[in-house]
């Protein structure tokens, strides 16, 4: 068996908050996904180069999603408003290194559901569940400097600044740098 490494998958996860419910994505979900992902100011943050296109709604939920958990990369999630039972949100999990059981973990919302609190409610839920039940030890998010909300989000949940990634990222308006942003298992005790 040497020179064989596992893949681990990453875990099913499902957490819920006085508002929302936050679970894995489905290919019910196309729709509202597609345009979250359509919005202009969504559009502008989006971590990768406008070349590559609009991003399909059911590719996004299903196939990609399924490709990253298999990968033990990552995966797709919903953010539910459990009021109505509407999807208002993503997040998604990239990037996992499972040796140091890290994780980078971005977000996006619905135009009409900003400024409610919804993304950070939604970040604190599922660190504390990746950090607190799964045992990853560091959950990071990047931010491009301009991405004031972004910040915002960030901030509320508790995450703290480390510092800047000089020409790290790139946006649908090209490279740029990014914030570094990170919640520790320390940060939690």
């Amino acid at each position: 068996m040497s020179g064989y490494v596992s893949v681990r998958r990453f875990p099913v996860l499902t957490v819920q908050t006085p508002r929302l419910d936050v679970r894995q994505l489905n290919a019910d979900d196309a729709d509202p996904v597609a345009q979250i992902f359509a919005d202009k100011q969504t559009q502008r943050w989006l971590p990768f180069p406008q070349e590559f296109g609009q991003i399909e709604g059911k590719v996004w939920c299903t196939e990609m999603a399924t490709e990253r958990r298999d990968a033990g990369d990552g995966d797709h999630y919903g953010i539910v408003r459990r009021e109505d039972n509407r999807l208002v949100g993503c997040l998604w999990t990239r990037r996992t290194d499972w040796s140091s059981r890290v994780t980078e973990l971005s977000y996006a919302v619905a135009a009409d559901a900003r400024g409610f609190g919804v993304a950070a409610e939604a970040v604190d839920a599922i660190t504390l569940a990746l950090v607190l039940e799964h045992g990853f030890q560091r959950v990071e998010v990047r931010v491009a400097p301009g991405n004031i909300a972004s910040r915002r989000v960030t901030e509320k949940a508790g995450f703290t600044y480390e510092g800047l990634l000089r020409n790290a990222g790139t946006v649908h308006g090209g490279r740029v740098d990014l914030e570094v942003w990170s919640m520790v298992a320390a940060d939690l005790r």
